[in-house]
């Protein structure tokens, strides 16, 4: 059993904590905040959990296995690496890290510490997005791809009314290709792997980040076009084009439904039926690396390439962060 802490006490923690004991793998034993009475607050419905709102007594705990991050993007480098160098096996939220730099560091750490390291990317663990990468393979040559994910943010309008969100907080490395972007980004390189070249623009906000974006990634003989949002919705579903049939998936980031396409088909549903929690199939993905005490050599390649092409997809539309210079 993987004694199991959080850092972040959000919405998304709350499913993550619903997929990992749904598991049977993990036992929740701690909450860290910078606040105890928030940590207090979010615990109560888990029953009795050790509280922290010192990091560094929570680092050191000794009765805390694994720890999962769900904090603001700029602080999963540093809150993850103190981690790692005090022996502890870290799930982090994606994006990993603010810039390519950062990122590097904290796979370093860990395997200079023997622990692992996963970052919390659920797509490629769902059963759907699996079949996805199997069947792209039976296409025949890869033409075209398109992958999108547009969501109109719940704190867009609190932005527009002249608050400052985190989530469109260049503070906080964040904006519209470090949160649902990231998808796009990742779900590609899970797909097809590094691309050769990259061009991207984005529509960026007074506060310095994207609020949508397109990006265009070239391989050998196709290109894979990105789009990404969070001023608007989309309802496309993403798709791949070979010489012979095309792919179709709804909501790529969770694998909701899939459809392949052949000329003169009217179209077959290849979907299978998932756990309602997308995040089940990532905790599960952890727990078989911490059993084996050994990062995914895949994974770790995937996380790095995506944090390398974030890093240079913000350097081409003009949006910095303060944690760039670290």
């Amino acid at each position: 059993m993987i004694r199991l802490a959080i850092v972040g006490t959000n919405w998304i923690t709350d499913q993550f904590i619903e997929a990992a004991l749904k598991t049977q793998k993990y036992q929740l034993v701690g909450v860290y905040s910078r606040s105890l009475d928030k940590a207090r607050e979010f615990a109560e419905k888990y029953g009795s959990l050790a509280l922290y709102d010192d990091f560094d007594a929570f680092a050191k705990c000794s009765s805390i296995d694994a720890v999962y991050i769900a904090s603001p993007n700029s602080l999963h480098a540093p809150q993850a690496t103190k981690l790692l160098e005090s022996g502890k096996h870290v799930i982090c939220e994606k994006p990993l890290a603010a810039n390519d730099t950062l990122a590097k560091k904290m796979y370093r750490t860990a395997l200079d510490n023997e622990v692992v390291l996963f970052e919390a990317f659920m797509s490629p663990h769902t059963p759907n997005f699996k079949l996805l990468k199997q069947h792209s393979s039976k296409l025949g040559k890869l033409r075209k791809a398109f992958i999108t994910y547009c969501q109109y943010s719940s704190r867009y309008p609190r932005y527009l009314a002249g608050e400052m969100p985190n989530t469109f907080n260049p503070k906080f490395a964040n904006g519209s290709v470090m949160d649902i972007g990231y998808y796009c980004v990742g779900s590609a390189v899970e797909l097809f792997g590094e691309p050769l070249s990259v061009k991207a623009h984005a529509q960026l906000l007074d506060s310095g980040v994207d609020g949508s974006g397109s990006i265009i990634l070239g391989y050998d003989g196709f290109e894979v076009v990105l789009q990404h949002s969070k001023t608007s919705d989309s309802y496309l579903p993403s798709e791949i084009q070979g010489e012979e049939g095309a792919l179709l998936m709804e909501m790529i980031a969770t694998g909701k439904k899939l459809t392949k396409i052949t000329q003169g088909s009217v179209g077959i549903d290849l979907t299978v039926k998932q756990d309602p929690n997308p995040m089940y199939y990532e905790a599960l993905a952890f727990a078989d690396q911490y059993a084996q005490n050994q990062i995914d050599e895949a994974c770790m390649k995937r996380s790095l390439i995506v944090a390398k092409l974030l890093t240079e997809i913000r350097r081409q539309t003009g949006v910095k962060f303060p944690t760039d210079g670290e």
